[in-house]
């Protein structure tokens, strides 16, 4: 049977770059002294490669998700997808791609990821809350993934986020909660006391997570 795998990108500097694994692998095991010492076992462990930096790379993730390489939209999702998985935040807050060979800087307009379908099961504290994002990742709030609500400071206009992975430091890797996903979330939310205050929020694996504050007495909604 003929192996029909595509290649696989590897190269930061151009997405139509690309390398067959299986022509890595033939060429190993094609030396007859590295097949020889495959046969011995396992090499000692070699010091972790240090990626070459690469500076800025003409990548940018807009608010809304989109991929652009040198102002271009990255049309196929499983390319997106690969360059997705090897996304890192450093403790500074900035984006970089890195795979093991190199590393470079890229622009992130917000979030990097959009959750843009919920799914929920369950009721009460019981109900569990899960996020598909629009690169196909599958989280469920809860004390690894927590949500959270920013706020505009002009117009006050919220902004959910969901915690997908952590950071280098403080700064994590989040996904933007869109539009849809956000009312669905308002039509789930209960009122409970976070502190004195009451508030408007989603239960997830036992965890609630506010929304914003009741609506006052004058009918004007805080959410």
């Amino acid at each position: 049977m003929t192996d029909t795998t595509p290649p696989v990108p590897i190269s930061l500097h151009d997405p139509g770059t690309a390398v067959s694994m299986r022509e890595v692998e033939g060429k190993a095991t094609a030396d007859p002294i590295a097949r020889d010492l495959s046969l011995i076992g396992p090499a000692a462990p070699r010091p972790k490669r240090v990626p070459v930096e690469c500076g800025d790379l003409p990548f940018l993730i807009r608010r809304d998700g989109t991929w652009l390489y040198r102002g271009s939209p990255i049309e196929r999702k499983e390319l997106v997808c690969l360059f997705a998985s090897v996304l890192r935040r450093d403790a500074d807050g900035a984006w970089w791609l890195e795979t093991p060979a190199e590393r470079g800087r890229i622009e992130v307009e917000d979030a990097p990821f959009v959750a843009v379908e919920l799914d929920w099961g369950g009721d009460g504290r019981r109900q569990t809350l899960s996020f598909r994002t629009n690169t196909d990742q599958l989280v469920t709030a809860g004390s690894d993934h927590p949500i959270r609500v920013s706020h505009d400071l002009l117009t006050c206009e919220p902004t959910p986020y969901i915690l997908l992975r952590k950071g280098d430091g403080a700064h994590p890797i989040e996904a933007r909660v869109n539009r849809a996903v956000y009312y669905e979330l308002v039509a789930l939310a209960v009122p409970e006391y976070v502190g004195p205050h009451l508030m408007l929020g989603v239960w997830s694996s036992g965890l609630f997570f506010p929304l914003g504050f009741m609506p006052d007495e004058d009918g004007e909604d805080e959410l």
